[in-house]
């Protein structure tokens, strides 16, 4: 059968929008979206073919976490940190793990945040101790996306030897001594299963290591960085497109009783300057966003500037883009049944995800005034 992308995305989008408020008010995993999306092709979609996936390269993958989040963000940021956990597998995994990815058996996530270095997820604490064949993992991780739901965590640690940075590890979820202090209960985005990973004596094969021992950081900055951040700006730009639709949906349906039946609250200048305003952040988003592709895919030398700026200006419109939808839909906003408090909510979690948006700004800043990042 010939893989059509946006006729998957299509069913996989659906499947999202049929069971988004329930995954929201119970606060549970999208299992059904996921389902959908492994049966559909998916979750194979950036494995290469001759591991049986599709192939696809990062654009193809942001523009189905786009089209998703504007259906349910929490779908959006599970499928974000499997594609951003299957770029390291790709690059240094297994022949057996790419060839589960692509049978849809494998469903990837990052364990990177832990609680000794915050939002620093490049400067892990928790250790890795060599032992035989084996390696002995110990960490506190904070916050791991899909932390009981998926397959394996892609998890960083301090290398077995030597003062480098980092390391990498294919960690199951199952093994012994892995802890998973769920449920997730937060304000947004509240079915994505985030929740603290604690290792004990955690023994993984030494075969586990994605990429040479202290190679980490060269890893999570040049293949996972790309790939997070413009998935994670996809989900925040497809909250910002759906809240534009729904309040311009609100406006042109909501009357007053009292006047002219015709007279709607898309007549009031003030309801139209507010839409407007909406529309524009969201297209000058969008338009960075694709500019960014452009110049990954060329390999330019402003890419990972660009990448840096991308995921500030996402997060940043959908939050202001939210702000608006709530004034523009007032009272009813606060309805859960308009869709709009919902991805108020979600649309936060962009501002606080490692790299922060203020973190992003000292970077950027950093870079065009001439300082090092680190």
């Amino acid at each position: 059968m010939t893989f059509e992308l946006e006729k998957a995305t299509a069913v996989v989008a659906e499947t999202a929008r049929e069971h988004a408020v329930e995954v929201d008010v119970a606060g549970s995993f999208p299992q059904a979206t996921i389902d959908a999306a492994r049966e559909q092709g998916l979750l194979a979609l950036t494995t290469d073919t001759a591991h049986g996936g599709h192939g696809r390269g990062l654009r193809d993958a942001a523009t189905v976490i786009e089209r998703i989040a504007r259906e349910c963000g929490s779908s959006a940021m599970v499928l974000t940190m499997h594609y951003a956990g299957n770029a390291v597998i790709e690059a240094f995994g297994s022949d057996e793990v790419r060839k589960d990815v692509a049978a849809g058996k494998h469903l990837s996530t990052l364990a990177f945040s832990e609680s000794g270095s915050r939002s620093h997820f490049w400067a892990p604490v928790s250790t890795a101790t060599a032992n035989g064949d084996k390696v002995e993992l110990d960490a506190s991780k904070s916050w791991v996306t899909s932390a009981s739901k998926a397959t394996a965590y892609v998890w960083s640690s301090k290398p077995t030897a030597g003062e480098e940075a980092s390391s990498l590890w294919l960690v199951p979820r199952e093994a012994a001594g892995l802890t998973v202090d769920g449920p997730f209960d937060g304000l947004g985005l509240r079915g994505n299963d985030s929740a603290p990973v604690t290792a004990k004596g955690v023994e993984i094969p030494s075969a586990n290591r994605l990429g040479d021992d202290g190679a980490g950081f060269g890893i999570m900055m040049q293949t996972v960085l790309p790939t997070f951040s413009m998935c994670i700006a996809a989900g925040s730009l497809g909250l910002a497109e759906s809240l534009v639709q729904k309040s311009a949906e609100h406006a042109s349906g909501m009357t007053y009783a009292h006047m002219d039946k015709d007279n709607a609250l898309r007549d009031l200048p003030t309801i139209r300057a507010y839409l407007a305003r909406m529309r524009i952040q969201v297209s000058m988003a969008k338009a960075l966003w694709q500019a960014t592709f452009d110049a990954i895919e060329q390999g330019r030398e402003d890419a990972p500037l660009k990448v840096l700026e991308t995921k500030a200006a996402a997060a940043d419109t959908a939050s202001e883009v939210a702000d608006i939808a709530m004034r523009v839909c007032g009272g009813m906003a606060f309805r859960k049944e308009v869709g709009v408090e919902r991805m108020f909510r979600d649309t936060r979690a962009a501002l606080v995800m490692a790299p922060t948006s203020d973190q992003l700004y000292d970077f950027i800043g950093k870079a065009i005034t001439g300082l090092p990042l680190f």
